[in-house]
């Protein structure tokens, strides 16, 4: 699955996440104003608002009801806040992980003197898809695509696609993730 892909559907799944939390707090600010206006108007026809009025009248349940309901609200509230800021850190790491393997992938295709047409062959192939997709995403037979594979590989030293992955997802978790985030290959090697 592409790296962008998952990270745009990881980020859909938490905006639905925090619109239900938000449809629930709405319900419930609408359940406490229910609840608000029926004790009021009880309250107005027993007079005088006085705690012992409060409790011969029944309606302590109702009002400790309500006073849970905003408690939840509040609750709810800073949860969402919380949850969005979250949120928002966790975009920015995936955006600065992004980065760096962009980063750290171009670097080797320079260092490995990569073609334009190799570098998007090898892209598409850390990208996860077969031979038969690249060939269909280029326009080229999949003889052509093949020999750029084997370019690729023989420019890079390595065996093949698992090592090609895994040689780019070895490096950027070594890498730091912040400014400047993945250095070139050489001095990430020297670590």
């Amino acid at each position: 699955m592409e790296f962008r892909a998952m990270t745009s559907r990881l980020a859909k799944g938490a905006s639905k996440a925090m619109l239900a939390l938000l449809a629930v707090i709405l319900f419930q600010i609408l359940c406490v104003a229910v609840l608000l206006r029926d004790v009021t108007l009880e309250m107005q026809e027993l007079g005088a608002f006085s705690l012992g009025k409060l409790f011969s009248s029944g309606l302590l349940p109702e009002v400790v009801a309500t006073a849970g309901l905003v408690l939840g609200i509040l609750f709810e509230l800073a949860l969402l806040r919380h949850l969005m800021r979250r949120n928002s850190d966790l975009e920015k790491s995936l955006q600065v992980a992004a980065g760096a393997l962009t980063t750290l992938i171009d670097a080797y295709f320079t260092e490995w003197g990569l073609t334009p047409t190799e570098r998007d062959v090898a892209t598409f192939t850390i990208k996860g898809y077969s031979i038969a997709e690249i060939a269909r995403l280029r326009g080229s037979a999949e003889g052509t695509i093949k020999t750029h594979l084997n370019a690729i590989y023989r420019k890079s030293g390595l065996a093949g696609r698992t090592q090609l992955i895994s040689l780019m997802v070895e490096d950027l978790m070594r890498a730091p993730l912040g400014s400047g985030a993945a250095a070139a290959p050489a001095a990430i090697a020297a670590q």
